[in-house]
């Protein structure tokens, strides 16, 4: 697999993919909710690694419980997509970010449960985890590489649907879209530097509700 030192150098090469990118942001959402999420690069447990964090949202939430997630949430009246992810990352891990550290964002991808979801990029060094309890059951540190493993992304045909469903093993789980297909146009774009979309990718049916 590839590897990705957390250095000046990626920040640079990620910032770099990211502004070029022909984003596609959806102006009118329609019936959907605007939310936003934060794709949050951090140093790993090997030191030097780059890594993401990855959440598992605690069961007792009544939309979503249990599900793996990326830190985020609806859209707040006046806040900018970068500043709603940049609070819900402080509200779920801890974790204190400005905007200075947002490096850009991805596509937005529709959910079957009425989010319009933007993907906003954070570069976060020297940053202690702190899950909220009350949100979130655990936090996990995953290695960029791992998103370029051997059979990743998984996709498969589901009878319910005539869009296919995307999916990425990783060393904690298998996770599935929406959060599958972020952080996989986040593998594509960000860190391969293609231009590749995702919101033709479909969730699985437990993600429907």
């Amino acid at each position: 697999m590839k590897s990705f030192r957390f250095d000046d150098t990626l920040r640079a090469m990620i910032t770099k993919h990211l502004s070029r990118f022909d984003l596609r942001r959806s102006a009118d959402a329609g019936a959907l909710k605007h939310a936003a999420v934060a794709v949050v690069l951090v140093e790993g447990e090997a030191p030097g690694e780059a890594a993401f964090l990855l959440t598992r949202r605690t069961p007792r939430l009544r939309a979503h419980g249990g599900q793996w997630a990326l830190p985020g949430g609806r859209v707040d009246p006046g806040e900018t997509l970068e500043q709603a992810a940049l609070r819900e990352l402080h509200e779920e891990l801890g974790v204190l970010a400005s905007v200075d550290d947002v490096l850009g964002t991805l596509d937005d991808y529709p959910t079957r449960s009425g989010y319009l979801i933007a993907p906003v990029v954070v570069w976060a060094p020297g940053v202690t985890v702190t899950p909220n309890p009350s949100e979130v059951a655990a936090a996990y540190r995953i290695d960029c590489a791992e998103l370029f493993r051997e059979g990743s992304p998984e996709i498969l045909a589901i009878e319910e649907s005539d869009r296919p469903i995307i999916r990425l093993p990783l060393p904690v789980a298998t996770v599935n879209a929406p959060t599958a297909a972020v952080l996989y146009q986040f593998r594509e774009v960000a860190l391969a530097g293609r231009d590749t979309r995702v919101d033709h990718f479909e969730q699985p049916v437990f993600a429907w509700r």
